[in-house]
């Protein structure tokens, strides 16, 4: 369970990033994994943007060692009377290029489940073997924000200095840990610098795919590093999702919760509510969430299938 003790900070919020001190000249290391922080499944689109058939594996985990397959079972396929493929779980770290030519390093794949410590320890001799100057983790979380407004972006660093964007709030808060933060935190207590961007999801969307999210979450990478990433897939998805969203909350009559959250957004961001965690009888339970979107949530779940 969370816990937050809020200290409300007045910022612009659409202040400009700022240039990262000391990147150095070395390939950026990038890891967006599938776990955890994966609301909306931001991590992964932005993991599936950022890599290309022709990449080259410079690391590969021992998956055995790391997954539980039990509670994440990989796929098969079954033809008439056999097994015929396996669809194998792989975490790798793969040198990539972007359109430019310009090298990077993405480390992407299931968070690992087991031997977080040891998955650590693996990933810092990588670094330091191939002296990345900089790692940069990508993440999705839940939160009570409207899909109708731009999506708020939380920047944490190994150091103030490594932070490139001011947050709109800031809050001592205790959370459920993740391969991503504990890989930081380690990152910095060993003096690498490593830095990364958590995105707000809309709570009731957190189960889909939201394109707008991954965009959001891969334009901040950009803005900071110059890489040229081609987003023109995410931004088709983007449009038919919009368009599906606006629907379903129109056929299952959810303006009026869809107005609560953005009221509350837009007090918050003119300063004049403390946080985007109201009180409980100002927000719509996560029941009568799931009850405007069950329809949409079962649509969206027979596609994938």
């Amino acid at each position: 369970m969370m816990k937050w003790t809020q200290k409300r900070q007045q910022t612009d919020p659409i202040a400009e990033p700022r240039a990262t001190p000391g990147a150095g000249e070395g390939p950026v290391l990038i890891h967006a994994l599938d776990g955890f922080l994966g609301a909306g499944a931001a991590s992964r689109m932005v993991a599936d943007q950022l890599s290309s058939g022709d990449g080259e594996v410079v690391h590969e985990y021992d998956i055995d060692a790391l997954l539980d397959y039990r509670a994440r079972r990989p796929m098969m396929n079954f033809s008439a009377d056999q097994y015929s493929s396996y669809d194998q779980p792989r975490l790798q770290i793969v040198r990539q290029r972007d359109t430019g030519g310009t090298p990077y390093l993405l480390l992407a794949g299931p968070e690992p489940d087991f031997m977080w410590e040891r998955f650590v320890a693996e990933t810092r001799e990588v670094i330091e073997d191939l002296g990345v100057p900089l790692t940069l983790g990508l993440g999705a979380v839940p939160m009570g924000v409207p899909h109708t407004r731009p999506p708020m972006i939380t920047a944490h660093g190994t150091r103030p200095e490594l932070v490139d964007r001011k947050n709109l709030w800031s809050a001592e808060v205790t959370v459920p840990s993740s391969a991503q933060s504990l890989l930081e935190l380690r990152l910095g207590e060993a003096g690498h610098d490593a830095a990364g961007y958590v995105v707000h999801v809309p709570h009731y969307l957190a189960q889909i795919d939201f394109p707008d999210a991954a965009i959001a979450l891969l334009q901040a990478l950009t803005d900071r590093t110059g890489l040229a990433i081609d987003d023109s897939g995410l931004r088709k998805r983007q449009e038919a999702t919009r368009a599906e969203i606006e629907q379903q909350i129109h056929d299952q009559g959810g303006e009026g919760l869809l107005e609560g959250l953005e009221e509350q957004y837009d007090a918050f961001t003119r300063g004049a509510a403390e946080s985007l965690l109201a009180h409980e009888e100002e927000l719509p339970s996560g029941e009568e969430i799931a009850d405007q979107f069950e329809e949409f949530l079962a649509r969206q779940d027979n596609k994938d299938d």
